[in-house]
């Protein structure tokens, strides 16, 4: 139809020219040939018809109420991209609007994005529906994270797996280089966990087996009753030591009472990384300092051993003394960890110590 409308239209627009240019002649011979031009001049200037438009509406909510603030923002191939906000009363509009095909979408904070569509034309006033914004099915926000605590508590779980051939204990030796530091529970846990463990108790079964048998601690005599005293005192200076050096004492001073595998570097840096951590350790703020903890838990160890230990067996020089001894065995003791019992530990962590 409308291919038709635009051939006739063509057909009646050259009939009237030939109809004007013969009248035109005409009036040129009776007026002269300015005449003729200013009448086909006439003719040559058509009425537009592409006369804009405007588009107007409502944005409420499910419940009917206006919403306050919504962003409206008019777009379509023909139609320069505009935006308004949503009055008071939940009304907006565009006017100056160009006729052909647009899109209005609307958003607004908690709400989800509802989109309008239409075709404007020329000269119309366009009033649309009331756009209805709804709340999201599934407006849910999920921040995946995992707390230090928590990762911390995994890598105890692999701490405590850690065994010397399979069967010793290697709990305090932490072979992820930036492991998370330990709060006082998981301290106390730590420590709780040595302390039970049923190769202790054979250690220290057999560490008093051996001082019977070369007669320390005479004045705990011989036979059951002088190893059950060697047994106790054994597993007491046990008990005192890792709690207080391993748990209480790292607890008050925000101190991790394991040793971290340096395992990277040369020979001579790694044995000297082994021996000064008998005296520094790694705080809970991730930064080394003197091991405050080792070294007063070592010395209170010692002054509660006084307690029951045979009288020539105590004295505050005995204590220095065992203090030194037991720095020296933590120098040994870390130097085997750096070059030797990893290779013995099956289930140690395989990270590379290089990375962090």
């Amino acid at each position: 139809m409308s291919v038709r409308l635009k051939c006739a239209g063509k057909a009646l627009t050259l009939v009237g020219v030939a109809f004007l240019l013969l009248c035109g002649h005409v009036a040129a011979q009776a007026n002269g040939p300015n005449s003729l031009q200013q009448g086909v001049g006439s003719v040559a200037q058509p009425e537009s018809t592409q006369a804009p438009g405007s588009i107007s509406g409502s944005v409420v909510d499910q419940s009917g109420a206006m919403v306050v603030g919504a962003r409206v923002v008019l777009s379509g191939k023909q139609i320069p991209s505009k935006e308004v906000l949503s009055s008071a009363d939940g009304q907006f509009s565009f006017i100056d609007v160009p006729p052909g095909p647009f899109q209005l979408t609307v958003t607004a904070t908690g709400f989800a994005t509802q989109t309008s569509s239409g075709t404007l034309q020329p000269g119309e006033i366009e009033s649309l529906p009331q756009i209805v914004l709804s709340v999201p099915v599934n407006k849910t926000e999920v921040r995946v994270g995992v707390s230090q605590t928590e990762v911390a508590t995994e890598q105890i779980k692999i701490e405590e797996q850690q065994r010397v051939l399979g069967m010793i204990p290697n709990f305090y030796v932490s072979y992820i280089p930036n492991a998370a530091p330990l709060n006082a529970k998981q301290k106390f846990q730590l420590a709780t966990r040595t302390l039970i463990d049923p190769v202790t108790f054979v250690v220290v079964g057999g560490t008093a087996g051996v001082q019977q048998a070369q007669d320390h601690f005479r004045e705990y005599g011989q036979g059951a009753e002088g190893y059950a005293k060697r047994f106790g005192a054994g597993y007491a200076d046990t008990v005192t030591g890792t709690l207080i050096g391993g748990a209480i004492l790292p607890s008050l001073l925000k101190q991790d009472p394991r040793y971290f595998y340096k395992g990277a570097g040369s020979t001579t840096s790694r044995a000297r990384y082994a021996v000064a951590n008998a005296v520094i350790c790694k705080g809970d703020n991730g930064r080394w300092q003197p091991n405050y903890s080792f070294i007063l838990g070592g010395l209170a160890a010692g002054g509660i051993s006084n307690l029951y230990y045979p009288q020539a067996d105590r004295g505050i020089g005995l204590t220095f003394e065992n203090l030194g001894v037991g720095i020296a065995q933590a120098a040994f003791t870390n130097l085997l960890q750096e070059f030797v019992i990893r290779k013995l530990t099956p289930k140690a962590p395989k990270n590379d110590p290089n990375k962090p």
